[in-house]
């Protein structure tokens, strides 16, 4: 099962780029976040004709998230648990079988949390509270879970072409980074980080000052795999490729392959 996440930031203005990667890359799953549409907006039927499934839990303007597969989606989920005043459209899950090999898959679009002063930086502290609740509550399944998508955290120096320049940035604030490792501590595996250590693995650069091509990134898309996920983790990676085409997402498409037990 190849699993793609990626921050489209706008399926109505990058369709094009989308139904290309697709056709390219062709992943059983792929996570969308930022899609700035209502449901009834999205164009499902572009994807339905690549025979893909769809769910989507949308947001007129900004927002929005999507799940596609080329499998049934089951018992969809859409909202994060823990607050049913928060009417921001930022997670999905649903259940995909491919063959042999059943996962709970999450597109998460979580809070940026800028400026730190502001109410939207304990806004973000809070919602990465409620996602490890349900991050427990889904290891209770004992079914492989990924957690997938742009979860705007620079957990590391080593994930920042220049981390001094987001010290003040709520994305590498002490407070983000800590939440993140909870989820790391509660079993779940940072897919790309185990792949491949080391700096310079990027999945955003900013539209000005030319950071795509000073290669001026930062790691904030993921995929967390519980330890039943983590087990059948075969590869991953960066599509990075797409942030050179015309018109192109700020984020680059990250990607998983799990393979059954033997």
């Amino acid at each position: 099962m190849k699993i793609t996440t990626w921050n489209i930031n706008g399926i109505r203005a990058r369709i094009e780029g989308a139904i290309a990667y697709v056709r390219e890359a062709r992943p059983d799953v792929l996570c969308l976040q930022e899609i700035k549409t209502v449901d009834e907006g999205f164009p499902t039927e572009a994807f339905a004709d690549l025979g893909y499934n769809v769910a989507t839990h949308g947001q007129k303007g900004f927002n929005g998230v999507a799940l596609l597969a080329l499998h049934p989606l089951d018992d969809v989920r859409r909202g994060l648990p823990g607050d049913d005043g928060d009417a921001q459209a930022r997670y999905i899950e649903a259940s995909v079988t491919a063959g042999s090999l059943s996962a709970r898959v999450a597109s998460i679009y979580l809070p940026n949390g800028n400026p730190v002063g502001s109410e939207k930086f304990p806004y973000k502290l809070a919602w990465m509270q409620r996602l490890a609740a349900h991050a427990t509550a889904l290891l209770a399944s004992e079914m492989p879970v990924v957690l997938a998508g742009d979860l705007n955290v620079i957990p590391e120096p080593a994930d920042a072409k220049r981390p001094d320049a987001w010290r003040n940035d709520a994305l590498f604030q002490p407070e983000s980074r800590a939440a993140f490792r909870a989820l790391g501590n509660l079993g779940y595996l940072d897919a790309v980080r185990a792949c491949h250590p080391g700096p310079g693995h990027y999945t955003f650069w900013d539209y000005q000052a030319g950071a795509w091509q000073k290669d001026d990134g930062i790691r904030i898309d993921f995929q967390l795999l519980s330890p039943q996920a983590a087990d059948r983790l075969t590869a991953a990676g960066i599509d990075r490729f797409t942030r050179s085409w015309e018109k192109p997402s700020d984020h680059a498409p990250v990607w998983t392959t799990l393979e059954p037990r033997l």
